[in-house]
């Protein structure tokens, strides 16, 4: 299987050396070149060939949003990773560029922090993996071999079960049972990771504007970008689509996403259901944490909800939404083939707490099927 071509675009040669030194110490990357702006960069595609570009935001010249546009213009579809600073104005260019095609994000380091630095190369190298690879597959440059081993870089960094429960619990040949019937659907909820964004704006533009029930997602994101992400969603959405804050009703016709570096709950109450945010520590290795939100939705709505475990690397939500399934609740986990990495909808279905698979492409139509069915 061939590496993944990284092409590197930054005005920094400070950044253009850090990225350049996390792309050489992952196996299965290498450099494809740098740049130093958008223009250089868009005379070295045909040359280089990339599978997969990081992106700077402000360059001189020609910068990333100018970049994107001119990559939607030529029509040109590689995947791009946006480096971006943690500012609010940062936080809306960089939604600015996922509208015009960029596939994800990662904030730059900040500071000299060793532990912020090696955070933010995991992520990224797992990143360019993810979406290289992808990229290497549907262009078919690569042939069937990298078609079998999309999910490999990931199976290594799939966290080891801390419990004895979770620890035996995949490796048992009979699958959880539903404790009691299937309710009907009162909240849908939706865990999702790398991949996310792209995916949520496609399946976010077809739900029906009349769904009976309102959605609560986690997507993991850092803080400060989350408000300018439901924002975004919002203007493609039939439906309100908000970042939650505390106290936020829970009603038809609106989306509450989790604000990026807290922890989203449900609660219901006499007159209402209502959302929680809450400042507890991360779990399953995240904040926002998807298995926080449907642990929540299992104790409060039992088997009235829907829950669905989309893209995302490791295994948050997993077991939760297996604890969703076991108290009567509808699940749905994205498939393989469409997933950017299919890490956390995995390990859900091997788990036994998926019972169905579902497309990118079909998944708004099930949500739309489901939620008038069973309303």
């Amino acid at each position: 299987m061939e590496d993944i071509r990284v092409l590197i675009v930054d005005d920094s040669a400070l950044m253009r050396n850090i990225i350049g030194k996390i792309v050489d110490a992952t196996p299965g990357l290498k450099i494809a070149d740098k740049a130093m702006n958008g223009r250089f960069a868009l005379q070295k595609l045909d040359r280089v060939a990339p599978d997969v570009i990081v992106l700077d935001l402000e360059m001189p010249e020609m910068n990333g949003i100018e970049f994107l546009r001119e990559l939607k213009k030529q029509n040109i579809k590689i995947p791009v990773v946006i480096l971006s600073s943690i500012a609010k104005e940062g936080a809306k260019v960089t939604m600015d560029c996922l509208e015009l095609g960029a596939s994800d994000f990662i904030t730059k380091p900040s500071g000299s922090e060793s532990a912020n630095l090696n955070t933010v190369s995991e992520t990224l190298s797992k990143m360019l993996l993810a979406y290289g690879r992808r990229h290497q597959i549907e262009t078919g440059a690569r042939g069937s071999a990298a078609n079998s081993s999309l999910s490999e870089p990931f199976k290594s960094s799939l966290p080891k079960p801390t419990t004895a429960a979770s620890a035996v619990e995949p490796q048992k040949e009979e699958k959880p049972k539903a404790q009691r019937d299937h309710g009907n659907i009162q909240i849908i909820a939706i865990g999702i990771s790398t991949g996310g964004p792209n995916a949520l704006r496609q399946v976010f533009a077809s739900l029906d504007k009349d769904l009976p029930q309102p959605i609560v997602v986690v997507q993991h994101m850092p803080p400060g970008f989350t408000k300018e992400f439901a924002s975004s969603l919002d203007k493609i959405c039939p439906l309100e689509v908000k970042e939650a804050e505390d106290g936020d009703l829970i009603k038809p016709g609106r989306i509450l996403i989790a604000p990026g570096g807290k922890h989203l709950v449900v609660e219901k109450r006499s007159l209402a259901a209502v959302a929680k945010v809450i400042d507890t520590p991360p779990q399953s290795g995240h904040k926002p944490s998807v298995d926080v939100l449907f642990e929540s939705v299992a104790k409060e709505y039992q088997n009235h909800a829907l829950g669905i475990i989309m893209t995302g690397m490791g295994k948050d939500g997993a077991q939760n939404i297996t604890k969703l399934y076991s108290e009567g609740s509808r699940t749905i986990g994205q498939d393989e083939a469409s997933s950017v990495v299919y890490g956390m909808p995995r390990v859900a279905w091997e788990m036994g707490g998926v019972m169905e698979q579902v497309s990118l492409d079909n998944m708004a139509a099930t949500i739309n099927r489901y939620g008038k069915e069973f309303a």
